[in-house]
C-alpha cells in the first residue's frame, strides 16, 4: 500500500492484509482508491482492480462509489449497490478475504461521541449509556470524569493506531472540553530546551496556527520552571518587569489562562509509570487560555487536567522508545543486510583436488567484520592467496575489509607482491579513517612449490611439513617481513619466498584464533594451536581446518568472543 502525501482534514486508516495501520490524508477529491499506481491511494493487491473505489466530497458528505470493480466494494460487511454516504467509522473492505481495510476517521468525530454520551451512576459508579437510553447523573464531578475516562479511551486507542499528532490533538481538545477553555496549546522543549508549539486546537476540534500563540513562550517557561503542578496565570500589562509579556496580553484581551505541566517519564525501567525528578524533568506544558469566560478548574477539573497531563507525557514516552526502537531496527536490518553482502564475497568454492587445494572459514563475531580471506586461480599453474585483518570493528572495519578484497582481486593478475602493497598503503594512508591500518599476509604458490610472500605485520602462518620433507610434521613460521599497511605513508614492502614438498601446508589464521577465550577468560594462545595442528599433521588441509576448529570449540566452551576468527589451511600435492 503506497499512499500520496497530501494536506487535507479528515483521514482514512487503512490496514493492511499483516494487520499494519497507516493514516492516509483524505485529499484530493474525487479520492481515488485501487491497484493502479496513479491512484491516490495504492493498494498492493492483486485481487483489488486497477481502479476499485473513490471518494468524493460535497455538501459536507463523504460519497465512496464502486467504479466497477470485480469483487464490489463492502462496508460493514454489506456490499453497496453502487454508492453510499459515509458517516465516519465504516469498514470499508474490497471483496477479497483477508485483504486490506479502510475506515473513514473524521477529526474530532471519536471525541465529541465519547463526550456527548450521557452518564449515569449504578452501585455508585459512574456509566455511560446509549442516547435515549436514560438519565443523566446529579453527581458533582461524575459527569466530568465519564468525559476524562472517555477521552483517555480515545488516547490509548489512538496511540495504537495513529500517529503522535493526532493523540497529541486529541489530549488538547479533551483539556479545552474538561474546562471549557477556548483554546489549548501544547507546548514541548526542543533540544536548545525552549518550548516549541507541537499542536493548537480551538474549542470543537479545530486545528490553530503556532503563531495564534501570542502569549510569550519565555514567560511560560519561566513559570513552569518555578513550579511542578498545574497554575493559573494573571498579567498586568503594566508592569515594567523584564519578563512582562506587555502590550501582548492587552491586545489578547485574555482573561484567564491555566497551564499544566507536561512531566517526563520513565516507562523503561518497569512496568510501571516512574516520574523522573531530575533537573529539567518536565517535558512541556498544556496551555489553555479564554478570553470570553474563566478557565474552570473547580468540581475535581484540576485533577482531571492533572490526569490528563499525565497521559499525554506517557504517549509522549512512548513515542520515543518506539522511535529508538525503530531506528535500532533500522540498523539491524541494514547491518543484516551488510553482514550477508560481506559473507558473498567470500570464496564460495575453494579448490578440492589438483595440485593445490585449500579449506578456509571466517567467523565475524558482531554483524560485520574486519576479517577476510580469498583464494584466487591466477593461471593454471599459479594461485594467489591473501589473509587480511583490518584494525578496530564494526562497518568501518568491514567497508575497508571490502576495500582491500578488492584491490587484491586486481592485483592476483598481475604486479610484484611489493608494487601491489605500496598502492594499496599509500591509498590507504591517504583516503582511510584516521588511525585505520590492515595486518595482512599475501602469497603466490607456483605449481612447483615455490611461494612468494608478504606478511605486513599479521600472524604468522605456520608451515607444515608432510612426509616428503626432511622433516616430517616439523612446524615453521613465516615470520612478518613488513609492518601493516596503512600505518605509515611510504613504508617499504619486500618479499620473501619459500619452497614446498607434496603434503606441505600452510596454516593462516587471524589473531581472533589464538585471542579466543573460554569461560575462564583464557587465551587459546599460539602454543594451544601449534598442538591441534601437531595433532592433525598427518590429515589434509580440510581434516586440519575441522580439527582445529573442533579444538577451538571444546576450549571456548560456547563463550561469546570478542574478535573475529579467520581459519584458512592450504595444501601443496605436488604437480
Amino acid at each position: 500500500m503506497t499512499p500520496n502525501s497530501q494536506e487535507g482534514g479528515d483521514n482514512l486508516v487503512v490496514v493492511d492484509p499483516n494487520g499494519r495501520r497507516t493514516r492516509v490524508p483524505l485529499f484530493p477529491f474525487p479520492f481515488r482508491i485501487g491497484r493502479a499506481p496513479d491512484n491516490h491511494l495504492v493498494l498492493r493487491d492483486s485481487r483489488v482492480s486497477r481502479n476499485h473505489a473513490q471518494i468524493s466530497h460535497s455538501d459536507g458528505k463523504y460519497v465512496l462509489e464502486d467504479l466497477g470493480s470485480r469483487h464490489g466494494v463492502w462496508v460493514n460487511g454489506e456490499r453497496i449497490p453502487s454508492s453510499l454516504i459515509l458517516h465516519g467509522g465504516e469498514k470499508i473492505e474490497f471483496g477479497v478475504p483477508d485483504g486490506y481495510q479502510v475506515q473513514l476517521a473524521r477529526t474530532g468525530d471519536e471525541m465529541q461521541k465519547l463526550l456527548a454520551r450521557p452518564i449515569v451512576v449504578v452501585d455508585n459508579t459512574p456509566r455511560a449509556i446509549n442516547p435515549g437510553g436514560g438519565s443523566s447523573t446529579g453527581r458533582s464531578g461524575t459527569s466530568n470524569l465519564e468525559k476524562l475516562r472517555a477521552v483517555l479511551e480515545v488516547a490509548r486507542s489512538l496511540q495504537s493506531s495513529f500517529s503522535v499528532d493526532d493523540v497529541l490533538n486529541t489530549v488538547v481538545d479533551a483539556a479545552t472540553a474538561v474546562t471549557g477553555a477556548e483554546r489549548g496549546f501544547l507546548l514541548l522543549f526542543d533540544e536548545e530546551h525552549e518550548l516549541q508549539v507541537r499542536s493548537g486546537r480551538a474549542k470543537g476540534g479545530f486545528d490553530l496556527p503556532t503563531d495564534d500563540l501570542r502569549v510569550p513562550r519565555k514567560l511560560i517557561q519561566h513559570a513552569l520552571e518555578s513550579r511542578r503542578d498545574l497554575f493559573t496565570m494573571s498579567f498586568d500589562p503594566t508592569a515594567l518587569e523584564e519578563r512582562s509579556p506587555g502590550n501582548t496580553i492587552a491586545d489578547l484581551e485574555l482573561r484567564s489562562v491555566c497551564c499544566v505541566p507536561l512531566v517526563r517519564v520513565n516507562l523503561s525501567g518497569s512496568s510501571n509509570t516512574q516520574m523522573i525528578t531530575a533537573a529539567r524533568s518536565n517535558a512541556g506544558v498544556l496551555y489553555m487560555d479564554s478570553r470570553l469566560t474563566a478557565v474552570d478548574l473547580a468540581g475535581g477539573n484540576r485533577e482531571l487536567l492533572q490526569t490528563l497531563a499525565i497521559e499525554a507525557s506517557t504517549v509522549l514516552e512512548n513515542a520515543r522508545l518506539l522511535d529508538e526502537e525503530r531506528s535500532k531496527q533500522k540498523i539491524e536490518e541494514e547491518l543484516d543486510v551488510a553482514r550477508r553482502i560481506q559473507r558473498s564475497l567470500l570464496p564460495r568454492s575453494l579448490p578440492e583436488s589438483g595440485w593445490f587445494r585449500a579449506c578456509g572459514s571466517s567467523e565475524a563475531t558482531h554483524e560485520v567484520g574486519g576479517d577476510y580471506f580469498d583464494v584466487v586461480q591466477v593461471a593454471k599453474d599459479l594461485w594467489s592467496v591473501v589473509v587480511a585483518d583490518v584494525s578496530g570493528k564494526g562497518v568501518s572495519s568491514a567497508l575497508l575489509a571490502s576495500f582491500l578484497q578488492g584491490a587484491f582481486l586486481g592485483a592476483a593478475v598481475g604486479g610484484s607482491i611489493p608494487a601491489v602493497l605500496r598502492r594499496i598503503n599509500d591509498f590507504m594512508s591517504e583516503r582511510a579513517e584516521h588511525g585505520k591500518y590492515a595486518t595482512l599476509f599475501f602469497a603466490t604458490i607456483h605449481a612447483d612449490g615455490r611461494v612468494a610472500y608478504a606478511n605486513c605485520g599479521h600472524c604468522s602462518p605456520m608451515l607444515v611439513r608432510g612426509p616428503n620433507s626432511d622433516k616430517p610434521g616439523a612446524i615453521e613460521s613465516l615470520i612478518a617481513t613488513s609492518m601493516p599497511v596503512g600505518l605509515v605513508p611510504g613504508a617499504p614492502f619486500t618479499e620473501e619466498a619459500a619452497a614446498l614438498k607434496p603434503g606441505d601446508r600452510i596454516v593462516l589464521y587471524s589473531d581472533g584464533v589464538t585471542e579466543a577465550q573460554n569461560h575462564a577468560e583464557d587465551f587459546f594462545g599460539k602454543s594451544r594451536l601449534r598442538e591441534a595442528i601437531a595433532a592433525a599433521a598427518h590429515l589434509d588441509c580440510a581434516g586440519m581446518h575441522d580439527a582445529i576448529q573442533q579444538a577451538l570449540k571444546a576450549f571456548t566452551g560456547g563463550a561469546e568472543q570478542s574478535d573475529d576468527i579467520t581459519l584458512v589451511v592450504l595444501e601443496y600435492a605436488g604437480a
